[in-house]
């Protein structure tokens, strides 16, 4: 890897937003190093080996809980502390390890992936990287060899997406303890034993580690859910909980900052854990559609039904490449990396469910069946779009970080005023001079092979646009932008659009450098496929900016409100 200080450089998604394209962060691709990749990749096929010859996801789904023995056997073989320490028993994995390895329970089962989703990527991570040494040394060995499982506190009965506005409460005593009350809700692993609970104080929020059979601390009726029927999804009650003060990770007022840099860091797992699932959706609708016959042939013989596996598998490509480009930045130092991983989220979750949608089609009837592998998967997947930050949010957080650091470079934005046309044109004019500029200079991505020039070309106008749109809808509504999801959607769509074609040209051409074109072909034939597509879609959101339906939307929606549903009467 280039050796690039990263460690106080802006983020490469929020470079977008000012119409640059900051190729050192991300080219070449980032990759693992040759000696973790082995080890790695013996992971893998550990866990791979254990979930296809001993697992059974019906069996975990049926009884409500994937297994005290599944937990013991996999700390065994090493897979509940990938990411951990080796000090402390763990495997010590870069964060493109540590996602590769989950990308196999993803591939297996949703709710197995989700448990060791929330004790590793959100549990054992808030001690991980904000616990002292004394911490660390308590908690960290019984977490990575499963002895004792980890859960993240934070969603409240009033308190969802809005998470810094926390009802549980904790009060700071003289001898530095805490006295904790409330009730958390939808906590996974909540009944377990080493949960980091936030909460509010005067001093701040705080992070606190509470332990099972603390006095006060009690959990259910658990959750009954439409799907991962193997995650115990817990109430979590704090009745006079007096926490010591040696559990306080970082110092009061340090709460909210480790929670939100937990789920920012732990989100990435889902990008390729969904990946895993995915490759198996394309697995079953291979295998479905070439022994299926319909009218004397194969399915897959069928354009509509080879036209989605050709979908996935596009979809799997950019999905991977936008995956492991985010850990690689983590890897590689990049110390703000949150706007990248709510997008690796977004798009996980949303191709995701698509992916299924087809497999299902493929499948017919016979993957309505409630034993069906499909079925199971539809229950489960569900509910990714909605977790660990829903997905309308992150769309606004995306947006907001890409518009927030263009206004710190335009300090005259505030001044906009629309009802003061003649200070708008002196706003204005130096902004369409810019944009002219802009046009005839787009950023450019380089380090890309040949191959890519059409595409990168490409990449650099359509980035030069999304600087457009964003200074023009910052100097348009001003501070009320806030207010503007549709629009915040659309430049997310668009900053995503951009960053996996980034991610993909970077991956093919690494490909392309080591094994030639020869080699490489169906590869390439794949991430060219990806591009074009993925630069039409951009292409209709650019234009969406300015021509849109959004004012018919605005009233229809108020006068559905207003009459309190639908009125129109044949």
């Amino acid at each position: 890897m280039a050796t690039v200080d990263r460690s106080s450089r802006p983020s490469f998604t929020k470079s977008l937003f000012l119409g640059r394209i900051a190729s050192d962060l991300v080219m070449p691709y980032p990759v693992m190093a040759a000696d973790e990749r082995h080890k790695v990749d013996a992971l893998a096929a550990s866990a791979r080996e254990y979930l296809d010859t001993i697992y059974d996801p019906a069996a975990a789904e049926r009884n409500r809980w994937v297994g005290d023995d599944t937990i013991r056997d996999l700390g065994e073989r090493g897979l509940l502390g990938l990411f951990v320490d080796e000090q402390y028993g763990g495997q010590g994995l870069s964060q493109s390890g540590y996602c590769r390895v989950m990308e196999e329970f993803g591939r297996v089962d949703g709710g197995l992936a989700v448990v060791m989703g929330v004790h590793q990527s959100i549990g054992t991570k808030p001690i991980h990287l904000f616990g002292n040494d004394e911490q660390k040394a308590r908690w960290l060995p019984d977490l990575a060899a499963g002895r004792k499982l980890a859960a993240f506190v934070l969603t409240e009965p009033n308190v969802g997406s809005d998470a810094y506005n926390l009802e549980t409460w904790a009060e700071r005593q003289s001898d530095g303890s805490w006295i904790l009350n409330g009730e958390k809700r939808w906590i996974g692993n909540g009944d377990q034993d080493v949960l980091t609970v936030f909460a509010r104080s005067d001093l701040g929020h705080v992070a606190l580690v509470v332990e099972k059979g603390m006095d006060g601390l009690s959990t259910g009726p658990r959750f009954e859910t439409l799907g991962l029927k193997a995650n115990r999804l817990q109430r979590v009650h704090f009745n006079d909980v007096r926490v010591p003060a040696e559990n306080l990770l970082g110092e009061p007022g340090d709460g909210f900052r480790i929670a939100m840099n937990t789920l920012n860091n732990g989100r990435m797992s889902m990008g390729t854990s969904i990946a895993g699932g995915m490759k198996r959706f394309l697995d079953f609708t291979l295998e479905h559609g070439t022994q299926r016959t319909q009218f004397g042939r194969p399915l897959l013989d069928f354009e509509l039904v080879e036209e989605k596996a050709a979908w996935m598998t596009g979809q799997i490509y950019g999905l991977e490449s936008m995956s492991y480009l985010t850990t690689g930045l983590v890897d590689l130092g990049v110390a703000d990396y949150s706007l990248e991983s709510a997008m690796t989220k977004i798009v996980a979750s949303d191709v995701g469910w698509k992916s299924l949608n087809k497999a299902f089609q493929v499948h017919g009837g016979t993957a309505y069946m409630d034993d069906h592998p499909l079925s199971k998967a539809l229950r489960d997947f569900r509910i990714f779009p909605i977790f660990e930050g829903a997905n309308d949010v992150m769309r606004a957080f995306v947006a907001l970080g890409g518009l927030k650091a263009l206004s710190e470079e335009l300090p005259d934005v505030r001044s906009l005023s629309i009802s003061d046309p003649a200070k708008a044109i002196g706003v204005l004019a130096p902004y369409m001079s810019g944009r002219i500029n802009r046009a005839i200079r787009p950023g450019r991505l380089t380090g890309a092979h040949p191959t890519f020039a059409k595409h990168t070309a490409l990449l650099g106008e359509q980035t030069a646009r999304l600087r457009d749109a964003a200074e023009g809808a910052l100097r348009k509504h001003g501070k009320k932008v806030q207010e503007k999801q549709l629009l915040q959607k659309r430049l997310t769509a668009v900053a995503s659009g951009i960053y996996s074609q980034v991610a993909v040209i970077g991956r093919a051409s690494a490909t392309l450098e080591r094994d030639g074109l020869e080699a490489s072909a169906a590869e390439k034939v794949v991430a060219v496929n990806f591009l074009k597509h993925s630069q039409r879609q951009v292409a209709r959101q650019l234009r969406s900016l300015e021509v849109n339906d959004d004012a018919y939307s605005a009233k229809i929606g108020t006068a559905v409100r207003q009459a309190g549903g639908y009125t129109f009467t044949m």
